[in-house]
């Protein structure tokens, strides 16, 4: 690991303005003060992208990683013929993020959580302790084959709903260890972990508050202005914590002021499950909570389209967070109904030939009633971010494996039960391989 000095990037405090050099793990200010997400400030203030580099890296420059991992993928940004006549919209973009050969996406995984994953894994220190990361399922799948593949030493937690996602080429790493929360949701996965992390030999990975986590996806927007030459003038994404969308507006930002582009930011419309919108709820409501709570952990979930947007806890009213990026970029959060999001999908299906992951179709589904209803103007510039497709035609090019959990908790009896479980995971560290000082 390089010494923290010899980083190419701060870290900076949004509301105190406190700069901090980073040691690869950071996830708030050293201050006391109200909750605010940690920014990076690159030294390299130019737009510049490796020519030399095909995937996500090939934005190191502006990613705050001391090192790169081969195999990596980045978003594939194209115009669909398709869409744009079935739309109307000639100015309409699409960031495919996933598995679609014949676009030239290789996403191991099927989602944008690969991008986070090679950018956290990028920004750790190189002999680090076990990583605990917090999914609903696609993240947990993203860390998975990365952390295996590299034998990066990592516990994902996740709720049983998630577990299906976890099919991967290969097997888990013995490094790698899988607990699944039953009878539980991703704001429960979340809770366990920040009580494990808390322990000694043991890391946080942190979700949104990782800086890592955020350029990684803000890669999105990277590649979006290497192929359309501006900024788009209308961005649409499906959200749970919203963790993209405040990185592509991070992102946007950073072009902007590197390039002196007298275009304004884009302007974020976001969508989410109609039985299932904490994002919608608060920003209808302007709510001053930073983190607005859906009271009822099963309040709607049985009725979601995509349970992947499934978060009780979304960083809304943090400084930097989903409030002020929609505030910044003019923007604004719909809800989108499961009979809209699944004809999305199969109109996308039929123009493409490619499946859309349930929160791409819940994206889909927002931006053609936004153009349909004349919520923006047909001849825009428009991004959607497809942030995961593909995951069928992976399972036909590939024997795909069900990961095993390595442990199953509940959180319905003592929560220190469930936390002596996995203690008791990693009790011996010659079984599982790990370094462990519990």
């Amino acid at each position: 690991m390089k010494n923290p000095e010899n980083r190419h990037y701060s870290l900076i405090c949004p509301l105190c303005g406190l700069r901090q050099a980073d040691d690869g793990l950071m996830l708030s200010c050293a201050l006391d003060h109200a909750p605010a997400l940690l920014q990076t400030e690159y030294a390299e203030r130019d737009f510049g992208p490796d020519p030399e580099v095909d995937g996500i890296f090939r934005y190191r420059s502006w990613l705050p990683v001391t090192r790169t991992f081969p195999g990596a993928e980045r978003t594939n940004v194209f115009r669909s013929d398709g869409l744009c006549r079935f739309l109307g919209a000639p100015g309409l973009r699409i960031a495919f993020n996933g598995y679609w050969p014949e676009a030239g996406s290789f996403m191991e995984t099927g989602t944008f959580k690969e991008l986070e994953a090679y950018t956290v894994l990028g920004r750790i220190p190189e002999e680090p302790t076990t990583l605990v990361v917090a999914s609903a399922g696609n993240t947990a799948a993203a860390f998975a084959a990365v952390c295996s593949r590299y034998g990066v030493p990592c516990l994902l937690i996740i709720p049983e709903s998630g577990l299906g996602r976890l099919k991967l080429r290969g097997p888990l790493h013995p490094q790698v260890r899988l607990v699944v929360v039953e009878d539980a949701d991703y704001s429960d996965a979340i809770s366990l972990s920040e009580e494990v992390a808390k322990w000694p030999g043991f890391t946080l990975e942190g979700g949104v508050r990782n800086v890592a986590r955020r350029d990684g996806l803000g890669t999105v927007m990277y590649a979006a202005f290497e192929e359309m030459g501006r900024l788009p003038e209308y961005y649409f994404q499906a959200v749970g914590s919203a963790a993209g969308a405040i990185a592509v507006h991070e992102a946007a930002k950073r072009i902007r002021q590197a390039t002196s582009s007298p275009l304004g930011l884009p302007c974020l419309l976001l969508s989410q499950n109609a039985a299932f919108a904490p994002i919608y709820q608060a920003w209808q409501g302007r709510a001053q909570n930073p983190y607005p709570v859906w009271e009822e952990s099963g309040a709607g979930q049985e009725d979601v389209f995509a349970d992947e947007l499934l978060n009780r806890r979304p960083p809304y009213g943090v400084r930097a967070g989903v409030s002020d990026v929609l505030i910044e970029s003019g923007g604004s959060v719909v809800t989108v109904d499961s009979e809209a999001a699944s004809a999305a999908r199969e109109v996308f299906r039929d123009l493409e030939s490619i499946d859309l992951e349930p929160a791409a179709a819940v994206a889909a589904a927002s931006l053609f009633s936004a153009i349909t209803k004349g919520m923006i103007p047909r001849e825009s510039s428009i991004l959607l971010n497809v942030t995961g497709g593909g995951r069928s035609r992976l399972a036909q090019d590939f024997d795909l494996q069900q990961a095993d959990p390595n442990l199953r908790v509940r959180m319905d009896g003592s929560r220190d039960e469930a936390l002596d479980a996995i203690r008791e995971l990693f009790s011996d560290s010659r079984s599982c391989g790990m370094r462990s000082s519990l």
